[in-house]
């Protein structure tokens, strides 16, 4: 990796871009709005399995911004800046969750090639962020770029060809791996924290836990919040671990190899679409057929989510076609104007 750094002290090479100025030594405002915005994103992003929350925040401008605060943090470097950036982004997120988890469920059943379009072109919204940032293109950034869509293929065809389960049994252990697993997941760009959860039994629990929680705390009812913190403290636990490993390990790649870190970011971003083919529909299961690992029976078949139906290819419409493409171009179009945000009016060049 001869061309480490090679890019950090190029300033003509758009370093001028704010987005390209993540190390910079002060918030500005337009900082902050990015990082508010990502974190939405980031929340709502780890509530739809196969989208991943990582890649909300490579798309919005504040990712590697984000690392090295959680780094300085766990290694309690506590500056001003730190701390307000990660208080601004996981403020956002979990107020998300917590805000949308119940929509974001229905809208999946009802309106999910909808989502994924709309998902599509917020992910791919980050891609000039990403491609001003990795400038010049090295033999380090094409071959990061080419790991990076490799990979996030990989990922795709087990999702594709891999079961997974929407619910199962829980206990601490397995809620606090979860919550570890999904953590790291979050800040991966291109993997998905609820795609792991669902892989490990967990994403309904967890789900299930958030929504009760949200529905107890709006009418009052202390003892309904505090029946689900068997779920969310051990998840809370797992979640801070979860970030504070990763974060660290991840700033250390950033700034040994960056070049082909940036390339490898680009090319799991502009891979992730892949997994998210926005025509498909949920199918239901039928009285006899296994299903998750059981047979369904004529009373389990009412306690099956429709979320977590099988999905199928079906053929689209004119009309469905067009409102997709719409969507997408919306969502490509937010994040892009994200973004710009924070630029402070100077050229790209």
């Amino acid at each position: 990796m001869g061309d480490t750094h090679e890019s950090s002290d190029r300033p003509a090479q758009g370093a001028s871009d704010a987005t390209s100025r993540e190390g910079a030594d002060h918030l500005s405002a337009g900082l902050i709005a990015r990082a508010a915005v990502g974190g939405a994103l980031m929340g709502l992003a780890n509530l739809v399995p196969g989208i991943s929350g990582g890649t909300m925040l490579v798309a919005t401008g504040v990712y590697r911004r984000f690392i090295d605060a959680i780094s300085d943090l766990t290694r309690l470097r506590l500056g001003r800046d730190p701390i307000i950036l990660v208080a601004v982004i996981v403020v956002s997120a979990l107020l998300a969750i917590v805000a949308l988890a119940s929509s974001v469920s229905a809208a999946l059943v009802h309106f999910r090639w909808g989502m994924y379009a709309l998902f599509i072109g917020l992910t791919l919204g980050g891609a000039p962020v990403l491609v001003r940032m990795a400038r010049p293109f090295t033999r380090s950034v094409w071959l990061g770029l080419f790991v990076g869509a490799v990979l996030m293929a990989g990922v795709v065809l087990v999702q594709e060809l891999g079961g997974v389960g929407g619910g199962g049994r829980t206990n601490s252990v397995l809620l606090v791996v979860a919550g570890a697993a999904g953590a790291s997941a979050m800040i991966l760009p291109g993997v998905s924290g609820a795609y792991l959860l669902l892989i490990l039994g967990q994403y309904r629990p967890v789900l299930d836990a958030i929504g009760s929680a949200k529905d107890a705390a709006t009418s009052g009812d202390v003892g309904g919040v505090l029946d689900q913190l068997h779920v969310i403290i051990p998840v809370g636990v797992g979640v801070v671990l979860g970030v504070v490993v990763v974060a660290n390990v991840l700033r250390v790649v950033f700034h040994k190899y960056e070049k082909a870190t940036l390339g490898v970011l680009l090319g799991l971003l502009l891979a992730a679409p892949l997994g998210l083919y926005p025509f498909k529909q949920g199918v239901a299961p039928e009285v006899g057929q296994a299903f998750r690992g059981e047979v369904v029976t004529e009373e389990s078949l009412g306690e099956i989510d429709p979320k977590d139906w099988d999905e199928r290819l079906f053929t689209p419409s004119a009309m469905q076609v067009g409102v997709a493409l719409g969507l997408l171009l919306v969502g490509f179009g937010a994040t892009l104007g994200v973004a710009r945000l924070g630029r402070d009016g100077q050229s790209e060049d």
